[in-house]
């Protein structure tokens, strides 16, 4: 059964195993079905923008999912035909304009901690992306695991195009990871839009779908994972964020010491059973 909530406050937040029923909130829709969370960006009319509150509500609703025990997979998207147009020029961009150094460090960290978050969280998150994915968007894009777009669908980091650097949010870390250090760089300094097509080329997409099955297909991927074996991705998940900061001698130890936990779980045990009982094994996470 499908169910749908608005995301609220911090202390409405479920801790344990139960579904994020009772969530308040104004510009983010939510879903649960099949352990699978859909997080759509809700402000269609204006490409879905990005706001203090907005970013707020992401922040808190990406940390919750570390207890939300029931979701194994993560979607974001956004409502009607884009995916998010990032900062909202009069409700953030203009606003800055008028704070002190300590105020605008004050939002650069929360913007940074919505990355944080979703890079933290155990589940991997699969973004499904049309029309405009710009700005903090775009990063909203880029710390998910996977992301599915379409042709006419068009990324921008355009941070430059406001007088601004390239290294927002993560970008700098994440992007060159994911595209490649020269493309990174191309994209960063020119603000340039990077069509469908060329994302897919590029690394960027993992697939290209149509404009009516972004999401569908997005959402297939995010429930084949949530029947994986779900403590053993959220350990892949953990490891691909933590090796980028470790040599290959510490990352071999890291994934020995890794994999040896994993080895201790019923799944892997369910798995040996299923594959001698010549049958598909049924993971349950534990």
């Amino acid at each position: 059964m499908s169910q749908r909530y608005l995301p609220g406050e911090p202390h409405q937040l479920p801790r344990h195993n139960q579904r994020l029923a009772n969530y308040k909130g104004e510009f983010v829709l939510y879903e649960f079905k099949d352990g699978v969370a859909t997080i759509c960006l809700n402000r269609p009319e204006r490409k879905n923008p990005l706001s203090f509150d907005s970013y707020a509500e992401l922040r808190d609703l990406f940390r919750a999912m570390n207890y939300a025990q029931d979701v194994h997979a993560i979607v974001i998207t956004g409502a009607g035909q884009n995916f998010c147009s990032g900062g909202d020029v009069n409700e953030i961009i203009g606003p800055l304009t008028k704070l002190d150094m300590p105020g605008l460090l004050s939002f650069t960290r929360m913007t940074g901690d919505v990355i944080k978050a979703m890079r933290a969280c155990p589940q991997p998150i699969v973004a499904a992306i049309d029309g405009i994915c710009a700005g903090a968007g775009a990063l909203l894009a880029l710390a998910s695991d996977l992301r599915y777009g379409t042709e006419r669908s068009k990324t921008y980091f355009l941070f430059n195009k406001v007088g601004l650097a390239g290294c927002d949010m993560g970008a700098c870390a994440l992007l060159p990871r994911v595209i490649g250090q020269g493309r990174a760089s191309e994209l960063l300094y020119s603000g340039r839009g990077l069509p469908g097509a060329e994302a897919e080329r590029w690394g960027f997409y993992n697939r290209l779908c149509t404009p009516e099955e972004v999401l569908a297909q997005a959402q297939a991927m995010a429930y084949e994972l949530a029947t994986g074996p779900t403590f053993a991705n959220g350990m892949t998940k953990k490891m691909l964020q933590q090796e980028w900061n470790m040599g290959v001698d510490e990352a071999i130890e890291a994934e020995a010491q890794a994999q040896a936990i994993c080895m201790m779980t019923n799944d892997f045990h369910r798995a040996y059973h299923a594959f001698v009982a010549k049958q598909k094994p049924i993971f349950e996470g534990d």
